[in-house]
């Protein structure tokens, strides 16, 4: 009976470490007053406070164009890479799948430092400055590894003899591939998508070492902001942030299930 309690009380444990900040955040974002420690009655006051202040609505503007850019961007490009990957001999499959791995292992602040140290040398021969581009190629870099691990297992899972029935009865490789591979791949493209989105929109470390003076992303004005004393506003901001990522789990997962439904139909 203890043997089995007890691996419940650990994970209860764990989960309330993990998710009472988070509760704690969301009721001071209603909270009347700026008490960080006494409720003193629910109000909406600091999210409309939130909507009126510009640099924070700006940064969040720039946040959420840099992650639909970077996640279209690194699903493209990631989902033919992955395409390729899975052509590749299992010997080379494996040497790139290890590379792919690096980033993924690695910290952000090292490849945020990395990052900013070969654009400074690139831009310094152009004659550029960092900004929004070279964030953007730094989110593309960040997301595009995630991408290519998401979409390879749904591109294994796909009937080999659907592509090759389609290319003997007449179809192109590109007119079998959309018609054919893509409908196959397509949740675990949007599952890639969404991640990408949200590994973007969620990035400190190197949207800090990239961005320059004339375009700021949401968590690095947090942090600036940090230095300071935290205004509800920002329980609020944290608040609508916490509920858009968990709509986004609850789609992959989603999606993630329905496609299992349907594989199994098809088997």
């Amino acid at each position: 009976m203890i043997s089995k309690l007890i691996p419940k009380i650990c994970i209860s444990i764990i989960l309330i470490f993990l998710y009472l900040p988070i509760i704690v955040v969301i009721i001071f974002a209603f909270n009347k007053t700026k008490s960080r420690t006494v409720f003193n009655g629910p109000t909406l006051n600091w999210f409309f406070e939130l909507f009126k202040d510009h640099s924070i609505m700006t940064s969040l503007l720039n946040s959420f164009i840099l992650a639909i850019l970077a996640s279209i961007i690194a699903t493209i490009i990631g989902t033919i890479a992955a395409l390729q990957i899975v052509k590749m001999k299992k010997s080379s499959q494996s040497v790139i799948m290890s590379l792919n791995y690096i980033p993924i292992i690695n910290s952000d602040i090292v490849m945020g430092i990395s990052l900013m140290l070969l654009m400074t040398f690139v831009l310094n021969m152009v004659g550029g400055h960092l900004g929004f581009l070279t964030v953007l190629i730094a989110h593309i870099t960040l997301c595009m590894p995630y991408v290519i691990l998401t979409i390879i297992p749904k591109i294994k899972q796909t009937d080999p003899n659907l592509l090759e029935a389609a290319l003997d009865l007449g179809c192109t490789p590109s007119k079998a591939f959309f018609k054919i591979i893509l409908p196959q791949i397509t949740p675990g493209i949007i599952s890639a998508f969404i991640m990408a989105f949200s590994i973007s929109f969620d990035d400190f470390a190197v949207s800090y070492f990239t961005t320059g003076s004339s375009f700021q992303t949401l968590p690095v004005l947090i942090y600036s902001m940090a230095r300071k004393r935290i205004t509800p506003k920002i329980n609020a901001l944290f608040a609508i942030m916490f509920v858009l990522i968990l709509l986004m789990l609850i789609i992959m997962n989603y999606l993630d299930i329905k496609s299992e439904k349907h594989q199994r139909k098809n088997h």
